[in-house]
């Protein structure tokens, strides 16, 4: 299974990630902003990150940016709420700068294992479409 960097402001919704994804044998590390994330990928990368867009100190897109000038193989699956933009906007602009799948909160269990199985390369399980936006279309 993956390794997998959780990256959310919001404790309730790392951990309902975490759980979602630890169900299906991956295991989870989380950041609570772009920022610490960046430290916590550069010294121990992972196989996938899983990051919001809204957060302070560093928000999703600059942290995506950032991720992909120093590790431009990073596989990255941004989600979002909405906020000030509307969220297929933001999540259009992520797709964009090089993350390889979107997710519209609020989502399921399904569909971010669908999301993960897709940013690994991985076939859809049962051939079933994910809610998940695929970032490079």
């Amino acid at each position: 299974m993956a390794r997998i960097l959780v990256i959310d402001d919001e404790p309730r919704i790392r951990n309902a990630v975490r759980r979602s994804l630890e169900s299906a044998g991956h295991e989870v590390v989380e950041a609570e902003d772009g920022k610490v994330a960046l430290r916590m990928y550069a010294g121990n990368p992972t196989d996938v990150v899983i990051s919001d867009i809204y957060m302070p100190h560093m928000d999703g897109i600059e942290f995506l940016i950032r991720l992909h000038e120093a590790f431009p193989e990073a596989r990255v699956i941004t989600m979002s709420g909405g906020g000030h933009l509307a969220k297929e906007k933001l999540l259009s602009a992520s797709g964009t700068l090089g993350a390889v799948v979107t997710l519209e909160k609020p989502f399921g269990t399904a569909d971010i294992l669908a999301a993960v199985d897709e940013a690994l390369g991985h076939d859809t399980p049962g051939g079933q479409e994910p809610k998940a936006h695929d970032a490079t279309s």
